[in-house]
């Protein structure tokens, strides 16, 4: 932390200032300035859903753009993502009480027989920050789990990760179970890890192979644009 950092009054800031430190302050996982700085935004009376598109969304746009091109690392983003989320916890309850758009809704998780969940949280965190309601099922999830949840709730797409070889085929478990269901075709299904790549989720039958969390974010919304033009059709 610099010592012009101490001598910023953020309440003291321009509107369009303040913004510009908030995305500064994000994108060093600065949490509580990112909580003051909300909070004057909202005591300013800015819209909590501008708060969240012009300051946080665009911020972790950075940080996501910035991770993807190996200028930060997972340490970084994990901090980065720590102070969105003290942001998104003011904004939450004010974005569900004004009815404010989200860009969709996503279950993910973590396979059945792997416990490893840093790219997984790490994607939670960046669909988050990027507008999407997404409810994180954490490790070692069976069918019935995915399922169970997606029956539950209106939901748009089904994340799935895995880290070992071992557990990637699970995924295709869950998929032919969709498919026997007969309701694949109601999701985007989005598949990521380490020993994953195209080739792969083509072969189980995922809309997407996704290499890191920055390119979740970036096909999640392409998806969603090309579902909502099928369903305006």
């Amino acid at each position: 932390m610099s010592d012009d950092q101490d001598d910023i009054i953020l309440s003291e800031l321009s509107d369009d200032d303040l913004v510009l430190q908030m995305q500064d302050d994000l994108y060093d996982g600065m949490k509580p300035e990112i909580i003051e700085s909300v909070n004057i935004l909202l005591e300013r009376k800015w819209l909590p859903y501008d708060i969240l598109t012009k300051a946080l969304v665009e911020g972790m746009r950075v940080v996501g753009d910035d991770f993807r091109d190996g200028i930060l690392f997972v340490p970084e983003v994990l901090l980065a993502a720590g102070a969105m989320k003290g942001g998104m916890s003011i904004l939450k309850p004010l974005l569900i009480e004004t009815g404010a758009p989200r860009l969709g809704a996503m279950v993910i998780g973590t396979v059945k027989g792997d416990i490893h969940d840093i790219g997984k949280n790490l994607v939670t965190m960046m669909m988050e920050g990027a507008g999407f309601d997404v409810t994180d099922l954490g490790i070692n999830n069976a069918v019935e789990g995915y399922l169970g949840e997606l029956e539950s709730g209106k939901y748009d797409i089904l994340g799935m990760s895995a880290l070992l070889t071992t557990t990637m085929p699970y995924m295709k478990i869950v998929i032919d179970t969709m498919v026997e269901k007969g309701i694949r075709d109601d999701y985007i299904v989005l598949c990521g890890g380490a020993p994953l790549n195209a080739e792969f989720g083509a072969a189980i039958g995922a809309d997407a192979y996704c290499s890191d969390a920055a390119v979740a974010v970036e096909t999640a919304k392409e998806l969603m644009a090309k579902k909502h033009n099928q369903v305006g059709a």
